[in-house]
């Protein structure tokens, strides 16, 4: 169950709104490079939005930006329409209205689990949200228990009643779920976005699971070295990447170099021609080169002993395979039926398929896009 969002004809104020931000680290250990560049983000009411990218992409960062853990070098932090963070403006973590799950859940091992999940309350506050969420989580009986006599999946789900007892309206998750097992997993992040829908809160969730951010999140922004690469929905996001590294992260497509003349489009894997409604981007001259976005669906692989490319390994992904080959190209992801079945080390070619989509972007350029 999602939260109805309001028609454009009735705009709700962000909960919230970062615009221009710049953060870096400073201090002997710290690089001095900028952790987050120019970031321009809305979080709606009700919204749940992904923050995906890979190790050292500034998720976390952001995360902790919002919440008040980090000041920004420059830009404004708005939350429910009120500047928490800016130039002669900070307001503490403590006054913000913000409830944090961390990846560790960071309960107190010296309280039972009623009260961690009182413990955000403030003095005389109703303590009945708290036991409603519980319940809602499927912890009632617990409430007697200590962290350590719960599991993992247990634990995770306090933390979460904990961040949402005190009323909160918007709820920030730094990677909740990376500690728990397949199964318990799946069910727990399946089951997020109809509890904050039931508690009337926005959340922003950090995951570096491309698979999980388009699995439950209304939108996903995508980082990639402190840049904001794209944020949109995750048909959006599957449908018209804005740049090539979206396409290779989120998607897991192959980028290939392509040289261009006219219409035709050389390939180290084939010739592409696009289709009457496949607009391509003007050229200076005719061999400017392009890189193009290549789904792991749409390369065969043929056996061959004589050929340069060869089968590293494969993964089950459950009804197929994911098959590595390095080739000329480089690294190339293929997804095969499973009644493919090669080798490690097998010597074979590729190809596209025919058909197959194409999507251009200039080679060695990223384009930022903002929120």
């Amino acid at each position: 169950m999602r939260v109805e969002l309001p028609s454009p004809e009735l705009p709700l104020r962000p909960q919230v709104e970062l615009s221009g931000i710049w953060h870096r680290y400073s201090g002997p250990a710290a690089s001095g490079d900028w952790t987050l560049r120019d970031i321009d983000f809305q979080l709606g009411p009700g919204e749940l939005v992904g923050l995906l990218g890979p190790s050292g992409c500034g998720k976390t960062t952001l995360l902790r930006l919002i919440a008040g853990f980090e000041q920004p070098d420059r830009g404004v932090v708005r939350i429910g329409g009120r500047d928490v963070a800016g130039p002669q403006r900070w307001l503490p973590p403590e006054r913000r209205g913000v409830g944090m799950v961390f990846q560790d859940y960071a309960l107190f091992p010296h309280l039972n689990a009623w009260r961690n999940a009182c413990f955000g309350l403030r003095r005389g506050q109703d303590s009945s949200r708290a036991a409603w969420l519980l319940e809602l989580l499927g912890l009632k009986g617990l409430e007697q228990r200590y962290p350590h006599e719960l599991s993992g999946g247990q634990r995770q789900r306090l933390a979460l009643a904990r961040a949402l007892a005190p009323g909160c309206s918007l709820v920030l998750l730094d990677e909740p779920f990376s500690n728990l097992d397949v199964e318990v997993r799946l069910r727990l992040r399946s089951e997020l976005p109809s509890v904050l829908a039931r508690c009337g809160a926005s959340g922003l969730i950090v995951t570096h699971d491309p698979e999980e951010a388009l699995a439950i999140c209304d939108r996903v922004a995508v980082l990639e070295s402190g840049r904001l690469h794209q944020c949109a929905s995750p048909q959006q996001l599957v449908s018209a990447p804005a740049t090539a590294f979206v396409g290779r992260f989120v998607l897991q497509s192959n980028l290939l170099p392509v040289q261009r003349r006219g219409r035709q489009l050389h390939t180290p894997l084939g010739d592409l021609e696009p289709g009457p409604g496949v607009e391509l981007p003007p050229l200076d001259t005719h061999t400017e080169p392009l890189e193009v976005l290549v789904s792991p669906h749409g390369i065969e692989l043929i056996p061959d002993p004589e050929a340069d490319a060869w089968v590293l390994g494969r993964e089950f992904l459950g009804r197929e395979w994911l098959y590595q080959v390095q080739c000329g190209a480089g690294r190339l992801r293929l997804r095969l039926p499973l009644s493919a079945d090669y080798a490690r080390g097998q010597r074979c070619r590729l190809r596209l398929r025919p058909g197959e989509p194409v999507r251009l972007f200039p080679a060695g350029i990223d384009l930022q896009v903002a929120a």
